[in-house]
This record gives structure tokens, sequence and C-alpha cells, in this order.
């Protein structure tokens, strides 16, 4: 009996969600008594499945399967059928993000098990096997019991800071007797978003709303993110309006993130924005509208014109690393 969880990896390199799910899964692999085995997919090499080690897995079973380098929720989810049946695993992990919101269900279902998506901390084990989770957009929290005899569960990414230890993996091959519908999508053309820092792996997030009045302005939020050492985001009606690209969309129907600091530039704070940010460690807004429901939900709130205040903040951080 283990603990597995599936490690997602881009373009053959981890990112730090992956070894945060690792190590949640370790973590309870810890408080059952077992061990917590990692599951990778595609074209990735040894020596980056081996860092898996240092992050709890005790094994990495790898299905090195090209056609799994684009995702495709069947075979994905035919590969972690495969490890729970070979490993006999009891629990599966896998991160609250589109890969494991695809994935997960699937799982569930055909393992006839009880699942909690969007985990914010440990399972409870003094009584029953308990995860809590965010309900309500975020405004309250859940604690859920499973009771079935395999659990699955979804991780929301950024919960956790991840800590590296010294453990060692082994990587063994897993055989996978796929089936031709495992692989009905096919992918005809892919675009990844460029950037230095990933939306979803940021720490630090500048957004911007539609205070900034269009994106012939937006410069001065990249300057703030640029000397910050974030990455920028945006509200539904920019996105919609074509000032930013729909990948920087955060909220209900977009992207769902969790950073340190999230800054929010002439956005009002609608419950649909907020469903998707209100996980972040601290929230500063920026707003010349004194009644902007976001400040209800800021940790500090700075009342005035972005187009003022951006400039004045993005000015007060260069001095700052100046004399750092």
């Amino acid at each position: 009996m283990s603990v597995i969880v599936l490690a997602e990896h881009a373009q053959g390199a981890f990112k730090k969600k992956s070894y945060e799910a690792v190590q949640y899964a370790a973590h309870i692999a810890g408080q059952l008594g077992t061990t917590a085995t990692a599951v990778a997919v595609g074209t990735i090499s040894n020596e980056e499945l081996q860092t898996l080690g240092a992050y709890g897995a005790q094994k990495v079973l790898l299905v090195a399967d090209e056609r799994l380098n684009n995702f495709d929720s069947r075979a994905y989810t035919r590969v972690m059928l495969a490890a729970a049946q070979q490993e006999g695993a009891k629990v599966i992990v896998c991160l609250h993000d589109t890969t494991g919101k695809a994935v997960a269900p699937r799982l569930a279902a055909r393992l006839k098990a009880g699942m909690v998506a969007g985990a914010v901390a440990y399972p409870d084990l003094s009584n029953g096997f308990t995860v809590k989770k965010n309900v309500f957009s975020g405004k309250a929290f859940a604690n859920v019991t499973i009771s079935s005899d395999v659990k699955v569960i979804t991780l929301m990414p950024n919960t956790f800071g991840i800590t590296k230890g010294d453990g060692n993996a082994t990587v063994e091959n897993l055989e996978v007797a796929f089936e031709g519908k495992d692989f009905a999508v096919q992918v005809k053309e892919v675009n990844k978003a460029s950037g230095e820092v990933p939306l979803s792996e940021a720490e630090l997030v500048v957004s911007g709303g539609r205070g900034l009045k269009g994106p012939e302005n937006w410069h001065i939020l990249e300057d703030l993110a640029k000397e910050l050492g974030a990455a920028t985001a945006c509200s539904r009606p920019v996105a919609d309006s074509h000032w930013r690209p729909h990948h920087e969309h955060v909220g209900q129907t977009g992207g769902t993130i969790r950073p340190n600091l999230y800054i929010a530039a002439g956005i009002s704070g609608a419950i649909q924005h907020l469903a998707g940010v209100n996980g972040s460690k601290t929230i500063v807004v920026i707003n010349k509208d004194p009644e902007a429901p976001f400040f209800k939900a800021a940790d500090y709130g700075v009342l005035g014109d972005v187009f003022d205040v951006l400039p004045r903040l993005t000015e007060a951080v260069k001095k700052f690393k100046a004399s750092h």
C-alpha cells in the first residue's frame, strides 16, 4: 500500500507546484506509515526524475511514451490507474489545476473512490480521514471526511511552502496497456504563453482591471511587475476586451492563483474575480473608488488613482532595491 501522486512537468522540467504535490503526498504517507510514489509521463531525463526524491518520493514510476507529452485526460487516467493497481494505492494525489481537475474525477469514478477537490490542508487522521477545502468561492471552509477504501485528493497549488531534503528515489518504468480510445484527442497545434514568470507558478502577481482605461496604459503595471519580479494578470472584462491575452485572466471563469502577494490595480473586486484570487496570502488593492468591494477583501488598501500610485510604487521599489 502506498500513496501515489501525479508529478506534472513542462518540457521535461518539474515546476514548484509539482514538488509541492509530492511533498504533500509524502506527508500523508508518513501519517499512514507507508511510502510515497510519484508518477511521471512523457519525455523527461532521469536526472530530473531524481529530484522528486528530495521532496519525499521513495519511488518514481515513469511512462516514457512520447504521446503523453501532449495532455490527454483519458491517457493520463489510464496511467494513474495502472500505477494505483501496481502500488496498491489507497490515496491518490493530483494538483487542483487543469490536469488534475480532468484526471482526478475520472480516477475516482473508475476506482469508486471518495474525492476532495481543492484541499488546503493536510488530512486530519485523528478521527477517520478528513480533508479541509474552500467552499462558496473561498468564503468558508468545509471539512470533508472520506470513508471509501481508496481516496482521491486534488491539492490547491501554493498552499504549502516546499522544503528540499536529501532523500533519493528509485526510478522504474511502468508498462501501461493503452487502448485506442485513450488517445482520442489529436493535438494540432500548441501555443505556449511567453513571459519570465508563469502565472500559475508566480509568488508575486500584479493585476489590472478596467481602471487602467486601455491596453496602451498597461506599461505602468508591467513596469511595477518587472521591478518586483512578478507575473501580470487581469480581470475578465480586460481579457474580453482583448486588452490582454486570456491566459492572464484570473477569476471564477479564468485561472485560480494563490500567490504570496496579489496587487490589484483598478479592479473593483466582483465576487467572480475574488473567487480566483482570494487564496492569496496578502492582497493589496489600489482603487480610487472608496466603495470598491475589493477593499473588504484586502489586507492593505490604497485609495488613489492607479496612474499616480503605480509609478510612485515602482519608483519606491527601485529605491529599495538600490539600497539593499
